[in-house]
């Protein structure tokens, strides 16, 4: 049963969120343990310079009015240089100018760095989430709540870097507060709690308006994905001719509007909301800092801060005020920004189902007696309806067997059980008389091979398109040829103007489409490339005429000799090649036997038969 993730409401939750920074970090770390702790490095000195530069500052003033009071003739600049009264002033000042130059040195490297951890990052991560959807099971895929689940993860993977500089940035506000906070205590205590009480609110609101963002976008994720599915609809080579043929240009535009309207309102609102409190909350802070200021100024006249001590304690106050106000806009940002971590890492935290077991049995080069189904049931997550139930079915090594029926009587259901992309709901599968369970599932999918009738067009080279069937063997150049050949796919890639390095789409520059029939010629290619010992064939000609179709299963005779094959195929003329039909209807066996039994039997078959003849004759 898939979780269904609750949306934070209450400030425990909103700041409990925080829980997945320590796994943001880790992750982080890992990596680039080199760049992150160059980071934090750089932002320590950044943050402890500022400090010091004001310290220095102060002293540079109370030296220069000490100085100044002290009875002197006119002298001259050499004058002032001889008698050494110049010489702890120009030590303050090269002092600070050394400070100057550290801290604008440190924040570019700092710029640097955080840019290049920050794409260090992201790729990593992408890297991790590809890796995690790629152990997931096809039915977790097929959910539309997991399709949810995955574009959140998938935004948070680029849309989190962001968070890099603020958690660092935070570390280097909370030194640089610290300090200073140490410095004003030993002043004037009270004026720390003056700022605090005065930035308590901003916090909280800030708190607040952060998660109704989340709770916002989190709910809007279905919309975003059909808003961004009809942009690519609008815009896009692959649906541009329907779209240009049926009309549907306004009919798309519309749409998006509609969608992007509700949006933008609901945005908006928010928005607008936000600001305004914002603005209430930062009116706060500046009457605390002028209050503060004026406090300061009054003591100095009465004598108890010097000039350099008034400089050092408003520039203090006033920086203070500044980390202070980025310290809770921040620690807001990051809090609101953790929200958006549980859509990644509870989506790291996703089990698949279909499994390795723990002590798996290896499959065996060469299958001995076959599959067979035992009471096999399988229904659909959240479907009241089976799609296959109480189906006992033996296939044995080396048989073609064909699965006729009409759309959704549990064909290509079956046919991903076998190769299992599922498990049963209900019953077993078994292989050479082991449950399917117990084997190696990378290798007994790697025994398989599969032609999908809505087969993935890769926007690759013609090469790589047939090593797909075999990626390990990506450069073997001539197994491709040879694959190409078997599957008449040697005769479109040698009219390509680049041959096998052809990129192949419209997707990228330089590549160059193919018709319907050209693609499943190389999708064919595929499984000539994987040479399995199980070959699964969905409709492997649909889109070819009647000409190429039989050019191909002239071929296929030799692909699938000696080899376990299960054909799917609305075409008798492609099924009656077979050794034994099955007739599904339900996800149930109605009929089973040769061509010519179930054709003489006048059953389901037979109508289905007489029908297609009929349109021919």
């Amino acid at each position: 049963m898939a979780t269904v993730l609750r949306t934070p409401q209450s400030f425990r939750e909103r700041v409990g969120a925080l829980r997945h920074l320590p796994a943001f970090i880790r992750l982080v770390w890992a990596a680039s343990p080199a760049l992150t702790s160059a980071s934090i490095a750089l932002r320590l000195a950044r943050a402890v310079v500022p400090v010091l530069m004001l310290y220095v500052g102060k002293l540079i003033i109370d030296a220069v009015v000490a100085e100044a009071r002290v009875p002197h003739p006119d002298w001259s600049l050499s004058d002032w240089i001889e008698s050494g009264r110049l010489a702890h002033v120009g030590t303050l000042v090269a002092l600070e100018f050394c400070l100057a130059i550290v801290a604008d040195v440190s924040g570019r490297l700092s710029s640097l760095v955080d840019s290049l951890l920050a794409e260090t990052y992201s790729n990593f991560a992408s890297i991790r989430l590809m890796e995690k959807a790629a152990s997931l099971d096809l039915e977790q895929f097929e959910s539309s709540e997991q399709q949810d689940r995955l574009d959140r993860a998938r935004r948070q993977v680029t849309g989190r870097t962001s968070l890099l500089g603020l958690v660092f940035g935070q570390i280097q506000d909370i030194l640089g507060a610290v300090t200073l906070m140490i410095a004003l205590v030993a002043y004037w205590p009270s004026l720390i709690m003056l700022m605090l009480v005065a930035l308590l609110p901003s916090l909280l609101g800030e708190l607040k308006f952060n998660a109704l963002g989340y709770r916002l976008d989190y709910f809007r994720t279905p919309e975003r994905r059909q808003l961004d599915y009809v942009r690519y609809l609008g815009s896009s080579i692959e649906t541009a001719k329907e779209v240009k043929l049926f009309g549907l240009e306004r009919f798309l535009i519309e749409r998006f509007r509609r969608f992007a309207e509700t949006m933008y309102r609901d945005n908006r609102r928010l928005a607008t909301r936000r600001a305004f409190w914002g603005g209430l909350f930062a009116a706060f802070g500046t009457l605390a800092y002028y209050v503060a200021y004026a406090a300061v100024i009054w003591r100095t006249m009465a004598g108890d801060f010097s000039v350099g001590d008034m400089t050092f304690l408003v520039g203090s106050f006033l920086r203070l005020k500044g980390l202070l106000d980025g310290l809770l806009l921040g620690f807001s940002q990051v809090a609101g920004q953790a929200l958006y971590l549980e859509d990644l890492f509870s989506f790291f935290e996703i089990a698949p189902r279909v499994v390795s077991p723990p002590d798996p049995v290896p499959v065996r080069q060469s299958i001995r007696s076959g599959f067979v189904f035992e009471d096999v049931g399988f229904r659909y997550e959240g479907a009241q309806q089976w799609a296959i139930r109480h189906l006992d079915l033996e296939i044995p090594a080396g048989e073609v067997l064909a699965l006729v029926g009409a759309n959704g009587a549990g064909k290509t259901t079956l046919v991903k059980l076998l190769a299992r992309l599922y498990d049963p709901t209900e019953g077993r599968i078994l292989l050479d008389g082991r449950d399917l369970r117990d084997y190696d599932l990378d290798m007994l999918r790697s025994r398989v091979g599969v032609v999908f009738q809505d087969f993935v067009r890769f926007h690759f080279t013609a090469a790589e398109n047939i090593a797909i069937g075999d990626i390990g063997a990506a450069g073997d150049r001539e197994r491709i040829a040879e694959a190409a050949d078997r599957s008449l796919a040697g005769a479109i890639i040698a009219r390509l103007p680049l041959g096998f390095e052809q990129p192949l789409g419209r997707r990228f520059g330089g590549g160059i489409d193919l018709s319907g029939g050209e693609w499943q010629k190389i999708a064919i290619a595929r499984a000539y490339m994987r040479d399995a010992e199980v070959l699964i064939l969905d409709e492997p000609t649909s889109a070819l005429d009647a000409h190429a179709e039989y050019e191909v299963f002239q071929r296929f005779r030799d692909l699938s000799a000696g080899k376990t094959t299960l054909l799917i195929s609305h075409r008798f003329s492609t099924v009656r090649m077979a050794d034994h039909i099955i007739v599904l209807e339900g996800g149930r066996i109605l009929e089973a036997g040769t061509h010519q039994a179930l054709v003489a039997r006048g059953g389901r078959y037979a109508q289905m038969f007489e029908l297609q003849a009929a349109g021919y004759r």
